[in-house]
């Protein structure tokens, strides 16, 4: 009897940790900066699953626009992610940097989204894209 609690504390204490990542709603956290260094950056990025976050030119009406950069990102909580810009950004422009999936591409590991796409397309959470806009300084 004792042995079967002992295994029982410890799948709980292992499942603990899972669990509070599993709960943790899938966001984009980054903040207005320079990319006069050719990087655009976020703080914190939560994923429902390994893929991409994936940079979009964007205006004011907010829709996603041509893909400037990318960088993989796992499941689960990835901090201080940077991608390289692949073609200029100039200040005052703004940014979406979205979270994209790994699916329906035909290689894993190889970002293969093209605008209006669905290999490795944006992931949805409840119907609205995880997102979030900055502005380059």
């Amino acid at each position: 009897m004792k042995s079967l609690v002992a295994i029982a504390a410890t799948a709980t204490v292992l499942a603990a940790p899972a669990l509070a990542d599993d709960h943790m709603a899938p966001m984009v956290e980054a903040s207005d900066q320079s990319v006069a260094n050719g990087v655009v950056s976020a703080e914190r990025i939560v994923a429902p699953a390994n893929g991409w976050m994936v940079v979009h030119r964007t205006d004011a009406e907010m829709a996603p626009g041509p893909v400037v950069g990318y960088a993989p990102i796992r499941e689960g909580e990835t901090t201080d992610v940077a991608a390289i810009l692949t073609e200029a950004v100039e200040p005052g422009q703004m940014l979406m940097l979205m979270v994209h999936g790994e699916d329906g591409g035909m290689s894993t590991g190889v970002f293969e989204y093209t605008l209006g796409a669905s290999e490795d397309g944006p992931v949805r959470m409840d119907g609205d894209l995880v997102m979030t806009v900055i502005t380059a300084e």
